[in-house]
């Protein structure tokens, strides 16, 4: 399950400025707030489909090609979303809607094949995933790390290159050709996992900076949809990352 994970260049400087650019600049403007409850909005909406694929693992059913339609249309919906930002108010709740079908599903494959040696696991992954929110959110407000010109370089640049990564992984892996550290609970395997860890961490940071100079900037509040999901696309990235290195850990 570790190729299926997506990393975050949805929040860039470009779309809000855009964004200020086609609309009025006496339209209503974007707030944090607004924005944290679309978030909040979305959140529900993930968990809510997630619940749905989870269930239906139970029961018995064969969720996979349901995880293949979240996947495969959440990747669809995030690259409109992200050329096309001033749509998000109506894409932004199909995207949680299609990625919550996926992450549920994984979710219960990785609870079912880590029952007896790592019960809880998810529950563990879920805690960490908000955990390292609340920590990066508090980095970020107390100006802990700070957002220059070069820290974005560096995290937007290893953020391709791990993009790039996985989908060569990904393609390998439809050849039947498996890169070992990707899945294995080696050496490698966990220092690659807490890498990507880290870099989805930081991708946190950058968001959370992005969001802020939208309000500065006087961004439309349309952008408050925009703004959330990046945060949400990003936060399942970072949840799939660290139950994969949950998992990775328990196989030693």
């Amino acid at each position: 399950m570790a190729i299926f994970k997506t990393s975050n260049p949805a929040l860039t400087d470009k779309a809000f400025q855009k964004s200020v650019e086609v609309y009025d600049m006496n339209a209503v403007k974007m707030t944090e707030r607004g924005t944290l409850n679309k978030f909040f909005l979305l959140s529900l909406l993930v968990i809510g489909s997630a619940s749905f694929t989870w269930s239906a693992y139970f029961q018995g059913r064969d969720v996979f090609p349901w995880m293949l339609v979240g996947l495969i249309g959440g990747f669809i919906v995030a690259m409109i979303l992200i050329f096309n930002p001033l749509k998000a108010a109506f894409l932004a709740p199909i995207y949680a809607l299609l990625e919550g079908v996926f992450v549920g599903g994984a979710s219960a494959v990785y609870n079912h094949a880590f029952d007896k040696t790592a019960p809880g696991i998810v529950f563990q992954a879920v805690v960490l995933t908000f955990g390292t929110v609340l920590a990066m959110f508090a980095l970020y407000r107390f100006k802990i790390i700070k957002v220059t010109e070069k820290f974005k370089s560096i995290v937007i640049t290893a953020t391709m290159g791990v993009v790039l990564f996985y989908i060569i992984a990904f393609i390998l892996r439809l050849c039947h050709i498996d890169i070992p550290f990707l899945h294995e609970g080696n050496t490698i395997g966990i220092l690659f996992s807490l890498f990507v860890v880290g870099l989805a961490s930081m991708n946190l940071i950058l968001n959370f900076d992005r969001i802020e100079q939208g309000v500065a900037m006087g961004a439309p509040r349309v952008m408050e949809w925009y703004g959330a999901f990046g945060l949400v696309m990003v936060i399942i990235w970072l949840y799939l990352e660290i139950l994969n290195l949950l998992a990775k850990m328990n196989r030693r």
